[in-house]
């Protein structure tokens, strides 16, 4: 292995002076261990994908963007951490090592190809963790690209220039950080990134791959391997009431189940190296499924989960090429079970091609159905409860239905930090923003959207 990065010279690995309990000292480390494994990841995936992709990232890039602004505690733990990124002989990243304390391994992220990308390992480490590793389908080659890459063209200088505003934190959003912007209108449109970013740089998806999830069950309905009314499997045993739980319930984060914060950060599985089956199919049930709304990582996973066994065949990269979505990686954790909740990365332009296939109503531009008739429908008609809010939400899509002067078919696929991928079919429209919007700051998508629809029919 070749070192290729360094970064500190000293630790701070005494807890913090405030920290008096035990419980204080426990929380502090584990803290320190999420903090570790955030870094180790996000360094891993961004800078791998980049350079799958042709271009690079390098630590000081994402040390600003990925690693500035995130939530607390990490955010001012990881700026102190030291961290080795670690080189095969061919050049490819191999895996990052972030150092968070004298008497424990470092956190580590390994890289596992460009169809599997990085996996946070478990706290702890792993020896030998490469033999490990359950396999992965290889036998599966990615299917052609249907999907000719997008030519965009400035179709108004007025469109452009209210693209632009969209990186001037002022418009749309105090303190809002966007790194790229695509319209995509009837096959042209405009395309705009921040300094350092272009049509190839990959940026993480967050809770976008909810959405991208919820696509991947519906190829697999229209496959014929998978109806969303049927069980999702939870549960030890068919007497477990957690067997009336359904896809469809998931989809829509009405399964009933604990969740133990808003939104259900999952950090054991995202920044841990816990895997999905330890973390995100047991949680009991509280409500009967269907009657409550209660946005959920684990909903997403366990949906995922419900058809895990049409990837073998099937595996997301094979969909993700389909499509044209070259620069899509979905992510796994270290057992190799997907996690599609949040850990996808691509680039603005694929997202842009996601957002067509809903205007083709499911379909590739050769008229060949890759969604179930029906399915835009589906997962954009709300069923129960709603979340409380300017949105609604739909199954795996949130729906603008609240917001005034948009049309009431918009729909978005919605990710921390200021990912948005707005589909309008009524305006045959898609509008993808990207960002990496520090905590506690808000990008005003439904205004842009609002604006970016007028500029386009002001004649």
């Amino acid at each position: 292995m070749i070192r290729t990065a360094f970064a500190a010279t000293a630790l701070l690995l005494a807890a913090p002076a405030i920290a008096q309990s035990q419980q204080e000292r426990l929380d502090a480390r584990y803290d320190r261990a999420l903090a570790a494994g955030y870094m180790a990841l996000m360094l891993c995936s961004a800078i791998s994908h980049a350079e799958a992709n042709g271009t690079t990232r390098t630590y000081a890039s994402v040390s600003a963007w990925e690693l500035s602004g995130i939530q607390a505690p990490f955010d001012g733990i990881v700026r102190g951490l030291p961290f080795i990124v670690l080189h095969n002989l061919t050049g490819q990243i191999d895996h990052v090592a972030v150092i968070w304390a004298d008497d424990m391994p470092p956190r580590e992220a390994a890289y596992f190809g460009p169809d599997r990308g990085c996996s946070a390992l478990p706290i702890g480490g792993l020896e030998d963790w490469r033999e490990s590793l359950e396999p992965m389908p290889s036998e599966v080659p990615k299917a052609a690209a249907q999907v000719q890459p997008l030519i965009m063209v400035k179709t108004r200088h007025r469109l452009e220039a209210l693209a632009a505003l969209a990186f001037s934190s002022a418009d749309y959003g105090t303190g809002s950080r966007t790194t790229a912007v695509v319209v995509l209108d009837r096959g042209t449109g405009v395309e705009l990134y921040a300094p350092g970013f272009d049509e190839n740089t990959p940026q993480r998806t967050w809770s976008v791959a909810k959405s991208i999830a919820a696509t991947l069950v519906g190829a697999a309905v229209q496959r014929g391997e998978v109806d969303v009314t049927a069980s999702a499997g939870l549960g030890l045993s068919d007497s477990d009431p957690r067997r009336a739980i359904t896809i469809d319930h998931l989809l829509r984060m009405a399964s009933g189940r604990y969740s133990d914060s808003p939104g259900n950060r999952t950090d054991p599985l995202y920044w841990g190296g816990a895997s999905v089956e330890e973390v995100a199919l047991d949680w009991p049930l509280i409500a009967a499924p269907g009657s409550s709304y209660r946005y959920a990582n684990n909903d997403t996973l366990a949906a995922v989960a419900a058809i895990k066994s049409t990837f073998a065949a099937h595996p997301p990269a094979d969909f993700f090429g389909k499509l044209g979505m070259t620069h899509t990686v979905a992510e796994t954790d270290w057992k190799g079970s997907y996690i599609l909740s949040s850990q996808v990365w691509t680039t603005a332009r694929d997202l842009a091609k996601f957002g067509q296939l809903y205007l083709n109503d499911g379909k590739l531009p050769d008229g060949t159905r890759i969604l179930p008739e029906g399915w835009v429908q589906y997962v954009t008609t709300p069923s129960g409860p709603q979340p409380e809010g300017d949105f609604g939400y739909g199954a795996g899509f949130w729906l603008l239905n609240k917001s005034e002067d948009v049309p009431s078919d918009t729909i978005a696929a919605i990710g921390n930090r200021g990912q948005y991928v707005v589909i309008v079919p009524s305006r045959n429209i898609v509008i993808v923003r990207r960002g990496e919007d520090p905590a506690g700051t808000e990008f005003d998508i439904a205004k842009f959207t609002r604006e970016v629809l007028e500029e386009i029919y002001w004649e």
